[in-house]
């Protein structure tokens, strides 16, 4: 029985976007859910974004990316895939990691939105004060 060969898949998030990404020795051919990333996210900024670790470790053009991106808005979506085409690439050789920490893409942005308080509108905003 002929087995397939294990392909990594790893996890991203950023705010409430949560991107899961395969990464496979190919063209440079990126798919995120179905579309090109330019057609994705809208704006180059975005799509530099999303594959700057393939930018940071010399890889462009080596691994073709398949991404499945849910929740959050799409800034918050391309740092979940930018987070999760650093982790592949890590799985996929340790030789990264040092390139990739340097450029901050392993680590995970703990910025998220506050909650709103009872008796409140917003998480800081305040109903209008009056003495009498």
């Amino acid at each position: 029985m002929v087995h397939k060969q294990q392909v990594p898949q790893r996890t991203g998030r950023r705010k409430t976007a949560v991107a899961r990404v395969r990464l496979v020795p190919g063209s440079g051919k990126t798919v995120i859910n179905g579309k090109s990333p330019r057609d994705y996210f809208g704006r180059e900024s975005l799509v530099t974004l999303a594959l700057s670790p393939l930018h940071s470790t010399e890889t462009e053009g080596k691994f073709d990316i398949v991404a499945k991106v849910d929740g959050g808005g799409v800034t918050g979506q391309a740092g979940a895939v930018r987070m999760a085409v650093a982790r592949a690439l890590k799985g996929i050789d340790l030789a990264y990691k040092p390139a990739l920490d340097r450029e901050g893409h392993l680590t995970r942005d703990p910025r998220m939105k506050e909650r709103k308080k009872y008796g409140q509108p917003g998480a800081r905003k305040r109903f209008q004060f009056s003495k009498r």
